[in-house]
């Protein structure tokens, strides 16, 4: 499965990239707001272990995002916990490289999965918590199209202190499919 915008596309993650995000975990300023996982110190063979784990999950979609001009991997992201039942799921990213940041990229990807989402998928609602001290990140979502719907007051612990994290969510029958860049 391939995914193309303007800057980047999407491919399915493989182990080979455990290597990318073992350098990534290594830089905190990358990792700092990004899944509990990352807090801790990982091998490259655990990165590759929890790629393996991550194909076999039937109830999240990961993505590795690569750049059109490198075919390198900068990130991933992909929508988690995903529930047939209530077709609904939790939206992740982590751009890892960071000559990437500020470009644009994280609002091109949103919009890209969060419409895999809606159209292929058959989601109704996707959902993400973001730090509120993560001012891009939460700048980018809201550019793609999600909507605040509330703070989790001192939901993530972080740098020696307890942190709101910002509650937005995005519906299909609400979500203004926004260019994504692919023309």
């Amino acid at each position: 499965m391939f995914l193309t915008a303007k800057q980047v596309y999407l491919r399915p993650l493989v182990v080979a990239d455990g290597e990318a995000f073992y350098q990534w975990s290594l830089d905190r300023s990358v990792t700092q707001y990004s899944l509990s996982s990352f807090s801790r110190p990982q091998s490259l063979t655990d990165h590759q272990k929890w790629l393996t784990n991550l194909s076999d999950n039937k109830n999240t979609v990961a993505l590795g995002i690569c750049c059109h001009q490198t075919d390198q991997l900068i990130g991933y992201a992909g929508i988690a916990g995903i529930s047939q039942l209530n077709r609904c799921g939790e939206y992740f990213i982590l751009i890892g490289d960071k000559q990437y940041w500020q470009r644009g990229i994280a609002t091109e990807v949103t919009r890209l999965v969060t419409e895999y989402g809606f159209l292929t998928l058959g989601l109704h609602r996707i959902e993400l918590t973001a730090f509120s001290v993560n001012i891009a990140a939460v700048k980018a979502y809201t550019k793609a199209g999600f909507q605040t719907e509330g703070i989790m007051r001192q939901a993530g612990y972080r740098n020696g202190q307890f942190l709101d994290k910002v509650m937005m969510a995005a519906l299909a029958t609400q979500y203004d499919a926004q260019p994504t860049d692919r023309d």
